[in-house]
């Protein structure tokens, strides 16, 4: 169902060391979470409790109180009544409810609720349903199962049929405001409490709707995917102890194991991007994922398969499967671990599943019926409906008369209706005639716009996914990047993890550690480390950085989830690009580290054949790669991190250790911000200068003399350098360190300034 439906007319931690940094949302003053005061639950309440709290409903439906034992604290808004249970038409449908209101959504609040053993049963007398609710209580959570809704409805005064539900709610609770809510997850939260409402299947509608002073959170269900027999987990408990009550959940419930995967020792690693590996240059992507220090390597599918829905083998695996096993094979054997990314919810227009007879399960976005018959000639296409939400985009004006294509190029959007200059049998498939009245469906291609998406009432997503666990098992892939993952139909809370878990289902062992492109709340147990957002070019990276990896960790942190601070593009230097440079891997690895995030660095073995500094830029990333594994970072250094405005460089001393220090850019050194880039820090007492050429070698004269500056490639070991009077030539290639003696920052920043760029 879409958002327009409102379920209430009128509803009026630095506890967690690898979870630390979340940032509040607003303070709560400590008065208002002091110890609840009243000592016992109103005699005519049903109470619901574990060790941990306290859930008190009133005999009317309301949820009057829910309290966390161990502190005394109160989770639900004070003075605030809602219904724990509502019941929702699009409409009203019995004949005297439709004579009484009007054609609105229309939420029915319960009227009463009584307990029987381990049920709940729920009354909605006017619209004469009751429900019943089965209550799991554990150690852990309390469980809430709408087992099924019965019609009571029918009268003796007339004839009434049972009138449908549209949607639910079987848990509605108006739970205080604390610092943070994770909206994935559906969790508020402090340093002391935590409060979660968490679907046990993937049917369930889990959401947070935000009121004054409070959250309403809803637990529901929708006709349209799955009305009865759906289930969804309260939990109330100490924050640290958040994590260990949803694994309780995934284990009892058989979910994905997302809290095992979070707290797995390759949860961190950062990855390889092999988009175009091949038996023959395996060996050359691993030596450079090895340089850089990257201990996983994802496999892109079409660097093996020519399409996405059936898979077939390119070329470059004349062997198939025991290529790819190979290619895998190698990477493990590098000490790697290997991960796959994936198309999984559609197939590429060329594939056997859209050409030469699309399969009748593709998705359709609208419908119409052929106004007239046509021969296999015809190049207008005669509807019965108005096409006007019909896409005009380029490539995706694709029409599909039962096995046939056709693409259209304008339409009319008043009678009589048509789709023009149409094309017949597109795409491989054969024209031909059809019958008035046959149905004509507007094929779902998605916007890059390459592919056709699934339906995700059908079987084809199973089907997909029995071929993409042959792959994953039989090649011994490890990990998941689940991409294209907002490319289903509608209703996306639902659809967007049906697919990701139909996939997971089928993959053993289970991956450790996934990403996608899209998530909903379901998702939380498979896409464990949230995303990385598509590469953006080198003269972008930093702001790009700043808008998005940057911004998206502060939201992800709240739902004790990771993200990939990639992908990372790379550009060897040409006319249209100052090419990818150890500034910005700095800038990007950094941030990531602020956050205990990995990277992914997209490869191009030609431009890191061709980039004259390919060996700075994957030092850099290898460095941070390392101070990562060893957590080596403290706490102050990582909040010092998050400041974006600041650049830092992470140096190695001459004992081998790591130094962290901020940085800042010399801007057009000699004049340009090309070929010379520079960085200014502070260290040992002196002012220093990293330094290197963009896109070759030269020599770089500054106007300050030799004797006040030591040059090194690696600290603590100078190098020569060529004096003449007061200039000083330095050889300008690799990146290099300048140590200055009594001189000023700003003396240092203008001798850079203005400086000469000589030939080598």
């Amino acid at each position: 169902m879409s958002d327009r439906r409102e379920f209430l007319k009128g509803a009026g931690l630095l506890g967690l060391a690898s979870w630390s940094g979340a940032l509040p949302s607003a303070a709560q003053p400590e008065e208002e979470f002091a110890a609840d005061r009243r000592s016992e639950p109103r005699p005519d309440s049903i109470v619901l409790e574990n060790a941990e709290m306290r859930l008190e409903i009133g005999p009317s439906g309301t949820a009057r109180s829910l309290i966390h034992r161990a502190t005394g604290q109160e989770c639900l808004a004070p003075d605030v009544e809602v219904p724990m249970f509502t019941l929702t038409q699009d409409r009203p449908y019995d004949n005297e409810l439709q004579l009484a209101y009007p054609a609105e959504v229309t939420a029915f609040p319960a009227v009463a609720v009584k307990q029987q053993g381990d049920l709940l049963i729920v009354e909605f007398d006017v619209v004469g349903y009751s429900a019943t609710i089965g209550v799991k209580i554990t150690d852990a959570y309390i469980a809430f199962r709408l087992q099924k809704l019965t019609y009571h409805g029918y009268t003796s005064l007339r004839t009434k049929r049972k009138t449908p539900v549209d949607e639910t709610l079987f848990i509605q609770l108006a739970v205080r405001k604390r610092k943070n809510l994770g909206e994935w997850l559906n969790v508020i939260w402090d340093e002391d409490v935590a409060v979660n409402l968490l679907a046990t299947d993937p049917y369930a509608r889990i959401r947070a709707k935000e009121r004054q002073g409070y959250y309403l959170f809803q637990a529901g269900t929708d006709n349209e995917v799955q009305l009865e027999d759906v289930g969804a987990a309260l939990i109330t408990t100490t924050t640290p102890h958040l994590l260990d009550r949803i694994a309780r959940v995934e284990e009892d419930y058989e979910l994905p194991q997302g809290v095992k995967s979070r707290r797995s020792r390759e949860y961190g690693y950062s990855y390889y991007e092999a988009s175009t590996i091949t038996p023959e240059d395996a060996a050359r992507h691993i030596r450079y994922a090895k340089q850089c220090g990257l201990r996983a390597m994802d496999v892109y599918y079409l660097a093996f398969a020519s399409s996405a829905g059936h898979f077939p083998w390119r070329p470059e695996y004349p062997r198939g499967m025991d290529d790819l096993k190979k290619v895998v094979a190698q990477i493990k054997d590098a000490g790697i671990l290997p991960g796959v990314h994936i198309h999984y919810n559609k197939a590429h227009k060329q594939d056997a599943y859209v050409t030469p007879k699309p399969d009748p399960r593709l998705n359709l976005v609208e419908s119409f019926s052929l106004a007239e018959s046509i021969d296999a000639a015809a190049t207008a296409i005669p509807v019965e409906e108005n096409p006007r939400l019909c896409t005009l985009d380029d490539e995706r004006r694709i029409l599909r008369i039962q096995n046939e294509l056709v693409t259209y190029e304008r339409y009319t959007t008043t009678p009589p209706y048509q789709f023009e200059n149409c094309k017949r049998g597109a795409l491989g498939t054969q024209a031909s005639s059809h019958e008035i009245s046959s149905r004509v469906g507007l094929l779902d291609v998605d916007t890059w716009p390459v592919f056709v998406r699934f339906t995700q009432n059908t079987g084809i997503q199973d089907e997909v996914a029995g071929r993409l666990r042959d792959i994953y098992e039989q090649a011994g892939f490890e990990f998941v990047y689940y991409d294209g993952a907002e490319d289903v139909p509608p209703p996306y809370w639902y659809t967007v993890s049906r697919a990701q878990w139909i996939v997971s289902q089928k993959l053993q062992p289970q991956p450790l550690f996934a990403e996608g492109a899209c998530k909903s709340h379901f998702s939380w147990h498979i896409l464990t480390r949230g995303n990385a957002f598509d590469v953006f070019r080198p003269e972008m990276m930093k702001a790009a950085t700043q808008a998005y990896p940057a911004a998206e960790i502060v939201r992800a942190d709240k739902d004790f989830t990771r993200i990939n601070f990639g992908w990372i593009g790379y550009w060897a230097p040409g006319k249209d690009t100052i090419g990818t440079q150890p500034d910005m891997l700095e800038y990007v690895t950094s941030r990531a580290a602020a956050w205990d995030c990995p990277i992914a660095m997209q490869s191009d073995l030609h431009a890191m054949d061709a980039h004259p500094r390919t060996a700075d830029n994957l030092e850099v990333i290898r460095r941070w790669e390392k101070a990562r594994a060893q957590k080596w970072l403290t706490e102050e250094q990582k909040k010092s991190l998050r400041n974006l405005e600041q650049e830092h460089i992470l140096l190695v001393d001459e004992r081998g250790q790591f130094v962290l220090v901020p940085c800042e850019q010399i801007q057009n050194v000699a004049g340009a911000d090309a070929p010379a880039r520079a960085f200014l820090f502070e260290y040992l007492g002196s002012t220093w200068v990293a330094y290197w050429h963009t896109s070759g070698e030269a020599a770089l004269q500054i106007a300050l003399p030799a004797g006040q500056m030591t040059l090194m490639m690696e600290l603590g070991k100078p190098l020569p350098v060529k004096e003449s009077g007061q200039r000083t030539r330095l050889p300008l290639g690799e990146r290099r360190f300048v140590q200055f003696h009594n001189i000023t920052r700003q003396e240092v920043m203008t001798a850079f300034r203005n400086a000469a760029i000589l030939s080598a």
